[in-house]
């Protein structure tokens, strides 16, 4: 074992990683009988106990849909619902009324893309998003820019997966009507300088959204501070229950944006002539929500809320060095992805094998991960790789399973080679 890999043994005397794994049920099961080791978390987080208790006690004493009846069951749920609403704004310092509550980021990107950039876009205008993005903010701004005439730039990244600011920069012309960027790549863990980026934008009187996805799981994270307009994130990335998000945008954009979907709950009054809206963030809140999806992730907030997010972005960082470290010293193994700051999230290849075979032999192992294009086309594009391994961490994983990890990848590179 390298010195680096033996130095990030050491964990931080402010986190009990044990203590806090006792909290998440399904790490003790195992896994074709090995014990499993969870690296794919980028892909959804594992939940707490606590999480699963919320949300089972939900159903069993409190369904009722929200905001429409008077009876106890009904102000019980709505006032865990919008309870829910108050934690997050709280965890990432929005203002109640400017967090709309979203099915994930790529709903709250796809708002955004409708209700603020289409109609604000024609034939000459432009988009500035990176090479290093995830599809959810590729995809919806080709969308409207197809139907209004305008068009998608890329600003590129270099060969250790960094956002090339400069160049970044340099794009904000006066034709950029909305510029976008990763708060951290979900396949390279490359954290973005936002801020600096958001305050250039402003300088030029350019809206800056932000996909907050990888991003709240692993730092704490001040929407106002960051100086953007648009903040987008995932409930499930960040130990909630699938189909929870949220996007926080400033509230003269939530004003004079119109409402995405129209129907029950986001309306004032509705006449045959014509419908007033309610104000925001409801009018972007059409239908009955994922009520208990919400109050789950209200408990994920409670959850991360007894900890010490600092300690546990140090013992993150040491997790990251560590499996770094290892992997660096199989032969044959290409590191995609090394940006001097990161989030632990690491891509790789190995050579002569695939990466969904090399996946497929170490779930066998009881080892997950991630294989494939993570869905990010035009950055595997960028590196001239169909697809990559990527394991990615949480504070709940442990170094003996980053050894365990890097002992089955030696196991099954045997058998591919």
């Amino acid at each position: 074992m390298s010195a680096i890999a033996a130095q990030a043994h050491a964990a931080p005397a402010a986190f009990d990683v044990a203590r806090v794994r006792a909290d998440f049920p399904l790490l003790a099961r195992s896994v074709h009988g090995k014990p499993l080791v969870y690296l794919d978390n980028a892909n959804t987080s594992q939940k707490p106990a606590s999480v699963i208790a919320t949300v089972d006690e939900h159903y069993r004493r409190h369904n009722a849909n929200v905001s429409r009846a008077v009876h106890q069951l009904g102000e019980e749920a709505t006032l865990a619902y919008e309870g829910a609403r108050d934690k997050l704004a709280r965890f990432v310092n929005a203002p109640r009324d400017e967090l709309v509550l979203t099915s994930g980021t790529t709903q709250a990107i796809n708002l955004v893309a409708y209700s603020y950039a289409l109609p604000r876009l024609g034939p000459g205008d432009a988009i500035l998003t990176t090479l290093m993005e995830h599809h959810a903010n590729i995809v919806p701004w080709q969308l409207v820019a197809q139907r209004s005439g305008a068009s998608v730039k890329f600003a590129p990244i270099n060969e250790r997966g960094e956002l090339i600011v400069e160049r970044y920069l340099e794009m904000l012309t006066p034709e950029v009507k909305l510029a976008c960027v990763a708060h951290v790549s979900n396949v390279l863990g490359t954290v973005n300088p936002v801020r600096e980026i958001a305050r250039e934008c402003a300088r030029r009187g350019i809206p800056l959204l932000v996909d907050g996805s990888q991003a709240v799981p692993h730092r704490p994270v001040d929407v106002q501070a960051l100086g953007c307009d648009f903040y987008a994130f995932t409930g499930h990335k960040m130990l909630g229950p699938t189909g929870t998000g949220a996007l926080w945008a400033r509230r003269s954009h939530l004003e004079a944006m119109p409402p995405f979907f129209g129907g029950g709950e986001m309306i004032r009054q509705v006449r045959v002539d014509g419908t007033t809206f309610a104000d925001p963030p409801h009018k972007f809140e059409a239908g009955t929500p994922n009520i208990a999806g919400f109050v789950g992730l209200g408990a994920a907030v409670d959850y991360y809320e007894t900890l010490d997010l600092d300690a546990i972005h140090a013992w993150e960082q040491q997790l990251l060095a560590h499996a770094t470290a290892r992997l660096r010293e199989l032969p044959g193994l290409r590191l995609i992805g090394e940006a001097a700051e990161k989030e632990p999230v690491i891509s790789f290849l190995l050579e002569g094998a695939q990466a969904t075979d090399l996946a497929t032999l170490l779930d066998l192992e009881g080892v997950a991960v991630r294989s494939g294009h993570h869905c990010a086309h035009p950055l595997m594009q960028h590196f001239g790789v169909p697809a990559t391994l990527r394991a990615s961490l949480a504070f709940y994983n442990t170094m003996e399973e980053v050894d365990a990890f890097v002992a089955a990848l030696l196991k099954v590179r045997k058998l591919l080679l």
